[in-house]
């Protein structure tokens, strides 16, 4: 199914906006739509840019490839284009292989001999906090309880949450998967 945006981007946006979304894209070589069609609610964008740019990018066994493996999980569940895109960019610089990916877009159990016993647990966490409603599942944060530190499970959980944010806003507002800049018209 193709997205269909809600509301397109106002004509004009705050110089902050312009100049982040620049840098954004500059970074990403793609088109970044959300913070354009955020810039009408100032407060929204302003706090998303917050929380985009303290997001973590990991923390001891919470590492970036750990942390990577939520945001595509997340992505896929909630099947956000944009979000999808972003999140699987560059995934193999966190060696993390199509087959990988492709597991990840079965909502099924995970094959244990791909995911370490860490990612297999976190990623069944954000499974569960990702579904409508949350599930708590006392054996999944026992689990992970064990596995993880208190910082560690603070890091995975808000990246759960910040990713929720991201890939219901931009699902709702109908953002489709980002065009590399080269080819916008």
């Amino acid at each position: 199914m193709t997205e269909k945006l809600l509301v397109q981007p106002p004509n004009h946006m705050p110089f902050w906006v312009r100049l982040g979304t620049w840098f954004a894209e500059r970074i990403t070589g793609k088109e970044m739509l959300a913070p354009r069609i955020l810039s009408w609610y100032k407060k929204a964008a302003l706090s998303s840019g917050i929380l985009e740019a303290l997001v973590s990018h990991g923390e001891g066994k919470a590492d970036g490839r750990l942390l990577k493996l939520i945001r595509i999980q997340i992505s896929l569940q909630i099947g956000c284009p944009f979000c999808t895109d972003m999140n699987s960019s560059n995934s193999e610089t966190h060696n993390i292989t199509q087959q990988e990916i492709a597991s990840l877009r079965d909502s099924g159990k995970l094959p244990d001999a791909t995911f370490s016993p860490f990612e297999a647990a976190a990623l069944a966490y954000a499974r569960n906090l990702t579904a409508t409603p949350p599930v708590i599942d006392d054996n999944v944060t026992d689990e992970l309880r064990c596995l993880f530190n208190e910082k560690e499970l603070v890091v995975i959980s808000t990246t759960i949450a910040q990713v929720n944010y991201w890939a219901r806003l931009l699902k709702g507002l109908g953002v489709p998967a980002a065009c590399p800049i080269q080819n916008r018209k």
